[in-house]
């Protein structure tokens, strides 16, 4: 069974139909929406801030997700969208990631910066702080920088199959 943990007062939020890898962390002040999944060993730590998930959304193992403590000079929160994808062990700390998005295997995306809606971002992408990015387009590089558009056939074959597929492979798990 997943660890999911009360702290400061907040209690994690779980929606219907949510699965979660029995090694994923889960820890305070997070709400997650439905039909997500939380593969192994992914953590999600909402001690110092919020993180909300969305619905259809999954966070794929070793990924983190963290923020900056409200008390700090430029606080941050994570927001994650409907049917978005965190690929294996990237890290996503207090930025916006919008809806029907794809976030590669190892890419960071930091404080405060807005992924918009149909972007995908690169394996090993770093999205800087405050950075704010164009919807529908790829993003790849360190830092990352735009590198194309995202075609419709990108956005039905790579982002929507990803959060589709990975709705598939929780119900072998269930």
């Amino acid at each position: 069974m997943a660890l999911i943990r009360n702290v400061r007062g907040h209690e994690p939020e779980i929606g219907k139909d949510t699965w979660l890898a029995e090694t994923a962390t889960i820890i305070g002040d997070v709400k997650i929406g439905e039909n997500c999944s939380i593969w192994y060993n992914a953590v999600l730590r909402g001690d110092v801030n919020s993180i909300t998930i969305g619905n259809h959304t999954n966070i794929q193992d070793g990924a983190v997700i963290h923020t900056l403590y409200d008390g700090s000079k430029n606080p941050s929160q994570t927001h994650i969208g409907d049917y978005v994808s965190v690929g294996h062990n990237a890290v996503i700390h207090g930025a916006t990631i919008e809806d029907n998005c794809l976030i590669g295997m190892g890419a960071i995306v930091l404080d405060n910066a807005v992924v918009a809606t149909g972007s995908i971002i690169a394996a090993g992408a770093l999205v800087l702080s405050n950075q704010k990015l164009e919807p529908y387009s790829v993003y790849a590089g360190v830092p990352a920088k735009k590198v194309k558009d995202v075609t419709p056939e990108q956005r039905d074959e790579i982002i929507k199959r990803t959060a589709r597929d990975y709705r598939t492979y929780a119900s072998w798990y269930e």
